[in-house]
């Protein structure tokens, strides 16, 4: 897979600064699965990576510290495919997306609103009338 992979916006991660490991993968597959190593691991270094801006490092670094071995290698792996083609393009998806999520701006901060008028009356008008439905279905008591 030669061409980068794109985080978000045109940020990309330069092939080179992936690694790529392969392994045999477990699971059904029959013959072929003892002699051929479609599991791949892909470890991208994020705290030596000149791709990402250094804002965006750091959010990725804090939101990402249990994923991370050894403080800065994110490790993604794929074993679901039989062909390791197909697993290398979900392991560079899945890594597309993990780096998007973790780098992107954190929530604008909620502003806090009041109910209007109309509805809080609302609100308790309907809650009287349900109340007086509920005390109608109890009982008779003679008053």
């Amino acid at each position: 897979m030669p061409e980068p992979i794109r985080v978000r916006g045109s940020v990309e991660v330069p092939e080179a600064e992936l690694q790529w490991r392969f392994s045999r993968s477990s699971g059904p597959g029959g013959q072929h699965v003892n002699t051929s190593d479609t599991q791949v691991e892909l470890r991208y270094d994020l705290v030596a990576s000149a791709a990402l801006p250094e804002v965006w490092k750091q959010r990725a670094l804090t939101r990402l510290a249990s994923r991370l071995v050894d403080g800065r290698v994110l490790v993604v792996r794929a074993s679901e495919h039989r062909s390791q083609w197909r697993n290398r393009e979900v392991a560079a998806a899945r890594l597309a997306a993990l780096l998007g999520e973790a780098t992107a701006p954190p929530p604008k901060a909620r502003r806090a609103t009041k109910p209007s008028r109309g509805m809080v009356e609302r609100r308790l008008t309907n809650k009287k009338h349900r109340a007086e439905l509920k005390r109608g279905r109890g009982p008779l008591r003679p008053d």
